[in-house]
């Protein structure tokens, strides 16, 4: 599979096969973080608080997320579903 993709192009189940492959390509950790995806999230990034009214309700809800860039809708790899939030959040997406 050849990266980066267009994240608005592809369907949830697409998505979900782009996420798994960047997790085998990133060898299971955050490519924000560098912690295993399968742990928390690095302390740098659990300190920074989240206003959880700027997500969709359920944003946590599943632990790994396929992180895109907004502007560009590009992807750029698999990451905590905190780290994405801190992305968004703190650096704009």
């Amino acid at each position: 599979m050849q990266f980066p993709v267009d994240y608005t192009r592809l369907s949830p189940q697409q998505r979900r096969v782009v996420r798994t492959a960047y997790i085998k390509q990133q060898g299971g950790k955050c490519a924000f973080c560098g912690e295993q995806l399968f742990n928390e999230p690095h302390v740098d990034v659990t300190s920074k608080p989240l206003n959880m009214d700027l997500f969709p309700k359920e944003f946590l809800k599943w632990p790994i997320h396929l992180d895109h860039d907004h502007y560009t809708d590009m992807t750029r790899g698999a990451v905590h579903a905190y780290c994405n939030g801190v992305l968004f959040q703190y650096f704009g997406g």
